[in-house]
């Protein structure tokens, strides 16, 4: 139906219905101007594809001239506009121009190992190698030269934790980031970008929510977590960089033994295995975030050693035999224990001189006991209310009777031998009676195929705080006799 123009002039001739009165005739002049703008798109279209065939039928010696004047950043970027140029852009000559130019310059600054490297390369014909070769050596060679740079800042071990001290500089500073890859049940896969990560002390807590595709709880086939490690190459809207696989989850396998450990108004705590938390609407199957939390040790090994089909393989460390200690292996071990949640630390205690008696190993656990119930003095009170506070897009919450325990149990050589950060569930323990303490009784029971801890609380009503009265570390025999080589 048409309108009456503004404006319109009062000689202008307009036909006349009988029945719907007088109308403008204005489909002419509209029909024009949309085939004089389909026009200009055609003429657009063909000047841009002319303009391209022109580029591309370039001999391929000039394309590459052309490209020899580019840097890496703008080599790597060109590479991803289209297939010839990707052929082009990954030129070994081109390649062995860039990286002779990054490297042959700081030869004062190289190490032995490099200078070697570029010898035994120099004697190799260029284009003897595969298309892509010297893109690769000289990605490598900057991932090696920053790793060179941090690698001493990993020696410098904490005497409290027994891991490096820098860890979180280190990751950092090699701009080593975190994805998550979610498959379904009919073959889709999206990989999710980390929304927040949370480090405290020896573990980082990782967090995936309000993704494009992240399909119902129910529906997820597979959950693949990577380490990425980005290169530091000026090129917008690229991310150039190494992934290596952490973890790959069979969801099929995983719900059959999944844990609820806690909820509050809007989600619920699934947890599928030690570190691995999805939090679910509770009046939906969908999910509102996966939680990964990563125990320091190897940390930075795991994120960027590993391939993106196979992860990092950690090297078996064996303790020295000892013929003539009759507890050898029961004895000098050294525990740190963190727990905290996703903002706040709530305790952090190390605790040395651990033992065992041979007359004590029991149900093939051997047992350490850091807090004693019954040594007052041991007694340790927590800084903050145990909650999980979570954040997802526009909402937030905070479940209570969980957090996070992040464990570090040393031997006598101060290496690390058990090491575990995961959500953990807090329970009343109505069993446990106290002389001492007159509030409730609480326990964190935390168990997986290594071992098992257990922690004892009291509520201090008066004080408004949580006391841990007792602290146990209870360790499987066999791991014991694989690492010390004895036979309890």
């Amino acid at each position: 139906m048409f309108t009456w123009p503004e404006n319109a002039p009062a000689n202008m001739n307009y036909p006349v219905s009988a029945s719907e009165g007088a109308r403008p005739v204005r489909q002419m002049s509209a029909s024009k101007e949309a085939t004089s703008r389909v026009r200009a798109v055609r003429t657009f279209k063909k000047a841009d594809k002319s303009s391209q065939s022109l580029i591309e039928r370039l001999p391929s010696e000039i394309l590459i001239k052309i490209l020899s004047y580019l840097d890496a950043s703008a080599l790597f970027s060109i590479s991803h506009v289209n297939k010839l140029f990707y052929k082009l852009a990954n030129d070994n000559a081109l390649w062995n121009k860039i990286y002779i130019a990054e490297f042959g310059k700081k030869k004062k600054q190289k190490s032995k190992c490099m200078d070697e490297l570029l010898l035994k390369m120099a004697t190799v014909e260029v284009q003897d190698h595969a298309a892509g070769y010297w893109k690769w050596l000289f990605f490598k060679t900057v991932a090696a030269c920053d790793m060179n740079k941090w690698k001493r800042h990993l020696g410098l071990i904490s005497r409290h934790t027994g891991l490096p001290s820098h860890t979180e500089q280190v990751l950092r500073n090699l701009k080593v980031t975190w994805e998550l890859t979610v498959s379904d049940k009919s073959g889709h896969e999206g990989t999710l970008e980390l929304s927040w990560s949370r480090f405290c002390e020896t573990s980082v807590s990782l967090c995936w929510s309000g993704g494009r595709w992240l399909p119902n709880y129910q529906q997820i086939s597979t959950l693949q977590l990577h380490g990425v490690r980005r290169i530091g190459l000026s090129c917008p809207g690229l991310k150039p960089g190494w992934r290596s696989l952490m973890a790959k989850l069979d969801m099929q396998t995983l719900t059959k033994s999944v844990q609820i450990i806690g909820q509050d108004k809007l989600v619920e705590l699934k947890l599928l295995q030690p570190g691995i938390v999805v939090g679910t609407w509770r009046d939906k199957c969908s999910v509102a975030f996966i939680m990964f939390t990563l125990h320091f040790h190897r940390l930075v090994e795991r994120s960027i050693q590993g391939s993106s089909v196979c992860p990092y393989v950690e090297p078996m460390v064996k303790s020295p035999f000892d013929d003539i200690d009759p507890e050898y292996g029961l004895h000098g071990y050294q525990l740190h224990i963190v727990l905290h949640d996703t903002v706040c630390k709530l305790m952090s205690a190390s605790f040395s001189k651990l033992f065992c008696c041979r007359t004590q190993i029991c149900d093939g656990f051997i047992q350490l006991t850091a807090i004693s119930r019954t040594n007052l003095s041991q007694h340790a009170p927590l800084s903050g209310s145990i909650t999980l506070p979570w954040r997802c897009e526009a909402l937030q919450g905070a479940v209570e009777n969980c957090c996070i325990m992040s464990l570090t149990l040393l031997d006598e050589f101060r290496k690390p031998f058990w090491c575990v950060s995961s959500p953990v569930s807090m329970e009343l323990d109505k069993t446990s009676m106290s002389y001492d303490y007159d509030g409730e009784h609480f326990l964190i029971h935390y168990l997986d195929s290594d071992g098992q801890v257990k922690i004892k609380l009291v509520w201090m009503e008066e004080q408004q705080q949580f006391v841990v009265i007792s602290l146990v570390i209870y360790v499987r025999v066999s791991n014991v006799n694989k690492h010390f080589g004895r036979d309890y």
